[in-house]
């Protein structure tokens, strides 16, 4: 069973929280996580690449010269995908790439993609994000505490927020700090985990968690 520290807004212990042994283990499924995340991509694509067929593009009614008599080679229409704007020969068309997966495979991605960044030392439980006000700099300033955000470091590292409830105030202190993804953790899937290298859930968002993979 994992024990992990609890810090509050000012990045102190105040706390410890032991972890649920059946979704916090260790175990990782790789292939799991894999089709998982491969979903993910599929369903986020729009597939709107569009081209036109000889038969959609305008003009090419008419025939240019005469079947036979010319010596030329016979043509039915300027639209032919032979010639200069002429239609394209299987093209792409408008389509949808999505494609569901059981949810027990979800289920075993995103515990995988939280047992990765638990064995790496990037799982941080906080008591409670709280600002007075919706400023941005109330938001930096924890997440410095915290040791997230330093200003001598040029690109920090990806962090993913992840919540109880976000109310409006929090909501824009958050917006627009731009190494930070904010979701709720009732939400999250292993996707998101994956794309940020460090974690950040309330301890009311891990309950939440927890709840939800049981």
């Amino acid at each position: 069973m994992f024990t992990l520290p609890v810090y509050n807004s000012e990045g102190k212990e105040v706390d410890t929280i032991k972890l649920n042994a059946d979704i916090f283990d260790g175990s990782q499924n790789t292939d799991c996580l894999h089709q998982a995340i491969e979903a993910y991509k599929a369903n986020q694509r729009k597939g709107l690449a569009a081209t036109k067929t000889r038969g959609e593009v305008s003009g090419g009614g008419k025939k240019p010269w005469k079947q036979k008599g010319t010596g030329r080679a016979r043509v039915g229409s300027t639209r032919s995908p032979l010639w200069r704007h002429g239609g394209v020969v299987f093209g792409p068309h408008p389509r949808d790439f999505s494609y569901e997966i059981p949810q027990k495979i979800k289920a075993l991605a995103l515990k995988t993609s939280l047992n990765t960044r638990l064995k790496e030392n990037n799982f941080i439980v906080l008591d409670e994000f709280k600002v007075e006000s919706a400023k941005t700099k109330l938001a930096v300033k924890i997440l410095t505490n915290l040791k997230l955000f330093s200003p001598k470091i040029k690109k920090e590292k990806k962090v993913l927020f992840l919540t109880h409830k976000l109310d409006a105030d929090l909501k824009k202190a958050l917006k627009n700090i731009s190494f930070l993804t904010v979701d709720l953790a009732k939400d999250c899937h292993a996707y998101e985990v994956m794309n940020n290298q460090r974690l950040l859930i309330t301890r009311a968002g891990l309950s939440d968690l927890t709840e939800r993979l049981k």
